[in-house]
């Protein structure tokens, strides 16, 4: 599964925000990279419409062609969901409908792990509950733990976005280490 250039990860926040701190979780796992492993941040998500079933001939508009180029080109995926309503974003939801679908159903066998960070106090469990859920009825292979829940995330960023707190740090690059070898073992 792994090339010469070692593990080619990709990483989609469920969220359009600008400033969106799932984004930027996405974006400081990818500066904390393990050896062996490349991060490469999906900037695009706006570009995929609502899942359509009409729309699904010749694979999708454009930006969900590149969306699904994105993820084949990978060896696992990251998502960093928010969570809306104690639940699992539109946003995010649409990604995952697209990526199952049709003859690209390029989630099935594919390792992924799941984050997510939230302004309030509760993290984003129930919405990375349902996002499990739905994963692995795409026959993803969801990284089982640890579990990453990042919240109060306004004051761990700076205002260009950087991460600057020491603890989630440390957790990103536990969980990173530990997605490594997930794909490993899964992969």
């Amino acid at each position: 599964m792994t090339g010469s250039a070692g593990l080619k990860v990709l990483a989609v926040a469920g969220s359009l925000r600008r400033g969106s701190y799932n984004h930027q979780l996405a974006v400081a796992a990818a500066s904390l990279a393990p050896p062996g492993m490349t991060i490469t941040v999906f900037d695009d998500l706006a570009s995929v419409p609502l899942f359509n079933e009409d729309a699904e001939a010749d694979g999708g508009p454009a930006g969900v062609r590149d969306l699904r180029a994105a993820v084949a080109a990978s060896d696992a995926l990251i998502i960093a969901t928010p969570e809306y309503n104690q639940s699992l974003p539109g946003v995010t939801k649409n990604l995952v409908d697209w990526l199952s679908r049709g003859d690209e159903a390029v989630l099935d066998g594919k390792p992924v792990a799941i984050m997510g960070a939230t302004r309030g106090p509760w993290g984003t469990r129930l919405s990375q509950s349902v996002l499990r859920h739905t994963l692995g009825a795409c026959n993803a292979l969801v990284m089982p733990t640890p579990q990453v829940y990042v919240r109060g995330v306004a004051e761990l960023f700076d205002a260009d976005g950087a991460l600057i707190d020491d603890r989630t740090r440390a957790t990103l690059t536990k969980f990173l280490a530990a997605f490594a070898l997930w794909i490993a073992k899964v992969g």
